[in-house]
């Protein structure tokens, strides 16, 4: 049964617009569990990535039996790279519990701006006029988020919440660029996420111990919030993101990467009864303004950091 979940992703990736769409959704309530499950960061972290194991498993052995075994070099960056996703959903975990599920999200997202910044830094990569305009644009959304300028501003610390965002943001545009050389074969998405998330538990488990906020045992209904977060997020969300967004025109594309913000600022107010102030709805429109401005540019062709820019994160 589990196996036929990637063929299943795959027929559905015929329409990757849809297939993207639905991605996104499931990763659009990513925040919204990590909130119910109500367990410390770090726990969250290990456990929405121990649970996703054996799904991700299963679906990585069947690419490996019908594409043979992918190159030790590739399996060693996604294991890098998984890193990187660990210390992404730590810091993100943490931003949700200070600013609320939906702006944690919108400040994840600033990665999209973060990933093109840093692989001109250290890859030698072009940086592009609409990249430079957006990095100022989004770092103004997040300082409205972080509740610097006026008052009111919905957390109960937003702006330490601001800066695990900023840490998030910076973790994940890690392991996009790390993960990136490792997973050039739209194929087989599986076996990289397995790698990746087997090592983001890892490093989760670490972090988890030095800050001695680690539950080893999640108990119920926290453990069944998180096994839906596995599952719906981690392998569901993903897989869709992975193999559809390369299908995708740039224009699309763009459009997509708003959809999981958006939704769960959305929801964070209609579940959980957020209620960022006005400023800080402010800095979530100009932060998607930069994401829109730094994509919406991109040529179809052109190589690409989509198959997994959505997912906060996540």
């Amino acid at each position: 049964m589990i196996t036929k979940l990637l063929p299943s992703a795959r027929r559905l990736a015929a329409r990757p617009g849809l297939a993207a769409v639905a991605g996104a959704g499931c990763i659009a309530f990513s925040a919204i569990l990590v909130r119910l499950a109500d367990v410390s960061p770090s726990t969250a972290a290990v456990f929405r990535c121990v649970y996703a194991l054996p799904v991700l498993g299963a679906l990585a052995a069947w690419e490996r039996r019908r594409f043979g075994r992918r190159a030790a070099g590739q399996r060693r960056l996604a294991l890098i790279a998984g890193l990187f996703f660990g210390a992404d959903l730590v810091f993100w975990h943490y931003a949700i519990a200070d600013v609320g599920a939906g702006l944690a999200t919108v400040l994840g997202n600033v990665q999209v701006v973060f990933v093109a910044l840093l692989a001109w830094f250290f890859l030698h990569e072009r940086l592009s006029l609409r990249t430079q305009v957006a990095i100022p644009v989004a770092l103004g959304g997040v300082v409205l988020i972080s509740g610097v300028v006026g008052s009111g501003a919905y957390g109960r610390n937003p702006a330490l919440g601001a800066v695990f965002g900023i840490l998030t943001a910076l973790a994940y545009s890690g392991f996009l660029l790390v993960l990136r050389q490792g997973n050039r074969d739209i194929r087989r998405p599986a076996g990289p996420l397995f790698d990746a998330t087997l090592a983001g538990a890892a490093f989760s488990v670490i972090a988890g111990l030095a800050t001695r906020d680690l539950d080893l045992v999640p108990e119920w209904p926290s453990a069944g919030w998180l096994v839906v977060l596995a599952l719906t997020s981690q392998v569901v969300g993903w897989l869709l993101i992975s193999i559809s967004l390369p299908r995708l025109p740039a224009a699309l594309t763009s459009i997509v990467l708003t959809l999981q913000p958006v939704g769960s600022v959305l929801l964070g107010v209609v579940l959980l009864d957020e209620s960022p102030s006005a400023l800080q709805l402010s800095g979530v429109g100009i932060i998607l303004a930069a994401v829109l401005i730094a994509t919406s540019g991109r040529r179809a062709g052109a190589p690409a950091v989509a198959p997994i820019e959505s997912d906060r994160a996540a």
